[in-house]
């Protein structure tokens, strides 16, 4: 029964990573500069 909860939060630990991987050092690493492009598309229409 112990082996079977430490695999259980073994498993729910390496989820909990792989999303704040995902969510905080592979996403914004790959997006460089691009995300404030999309915002407003190819000119500047002042919204900001």
């Amino acid at each position: 029964m112990e082996l079977l909860q430490n695999i259980i939060v073994l498993a729910i630990f390496l989820v909990a990573l792989g999303y704040l991987v995902t969510k905080f050092i592979w996403k914004p690493a790959f997006l460089g500069g691009k995300s404030n492009s999309k915002a407003c598309g190819e000119d500047d229409c002042g919204c900001h």
